[in-house]
């Protein structure tokens, strides 16, 4: 009986991972922006679009969360609820979340998923 229970609950975990992470993809979607990461390496394919910290600044709250890692910027808003650890993802929010985001806590799928949310690059100024 106990190892049906055990069975079931990790049947509901995947079921439940696999929503999540499709729907996870689906956010950002409408955006004209797109990226794509290799291995530790995130570029933003886009037209040129580009913001100064103090524009980035301003987006930091859970309504409207914007973070930069490794100079680009991304607008993760729709992911905030989402986000498997929490409010962890706001700590950094409106400033640079590198460190954070290439943390041990991440699994290599966070590099398919930060793509859809990427809208731009950090200013070189």
């Amino acid at each position: 009986m106990g190892i049906i229970i055990i069975i079931s609950l990790v049947i509901l975990l995947a079921l439940g991972a696999v929503f999540v992470i499709s729907k996870s993809q689906n956010k950002g979607k409408s955006k004209e922006t797109n990226s794509r990461a290799y291995g530790k390496y995130v570029f933003c394919i886009q037209t040129s679009k580009s913001y100064a910290k103090e524009d980035v600044s301003k987006h930091n709250t859970r309504k409207d969360c914007w973070v930069i890692i490794k100079n680009k910027v991304y607008d993760v808003t729709a992911y905030v609820e989402e986000h498997p650890g929490g409010d962890a993802i706001l700590h950094n929010a409106g400033g640079d979340s590198t460190e954070g985001f290439f943390g041990p806590q991440h699994g290599t799928r966070v590099f398919d998923i930060i793509e859809d949310f990427c809208i731009g690059e950090l200013n070189a100024s």
